[in-house]
């Protein structure tokens, strides 16, 4: 007599245990992939927040790259100011209404266009 071949399944588990079993795992499984989806779009450290500070970032460089740029003017008018006496000249004239001794000073006043 011919013996039956061995079973793949273990002995004392049955076709319908695996497949509670599988559908266990996909339980899981499903519920780990949206508590990451949900980390992922409305954690802490979200995408829409990361969009938020890269925008943020990209701002503050700008703002920067424009206070630079004062910097650097004003930098130059203060070396300007501290060798040259053409600048401070320049600026009490036009800040301070100063005038040189022996030069005219001419005030025009403009009538108004409503006389017309």
């Amino acid at each position: 007599m011919r013996q039956s071949a061995p079973s793949r399944v273990w002995p004392h588990e049955t076709s319908g245990d695996i497949l509670s079993g599988m559908k266990i795992l996909l339980a899981i499984l499903v519920f780990l992939f949206l508590a990451l989806q949900y980390a992922l779009w409305f954690g802490e450290s979200s995408l829409p927040q990361s969009w938020t500070l890269r925008e943020q970032v990209q701002e503050q460089k700008t703002e920067n790259a424009k206070l630079i740029q004062r910097n650097k003017t004003l930098e130059a008018e203060v070396l300007d100011l501290k060798r040259g006496k053409d600048a401070i000249e320049e600026r009490a004239r036009s800040e301070l209404g100063m005038i040189k001794k022996g030069e005219t000073f001419y005030h025009i006043i403009e009538e108004d266009k409503k006389d017309e």
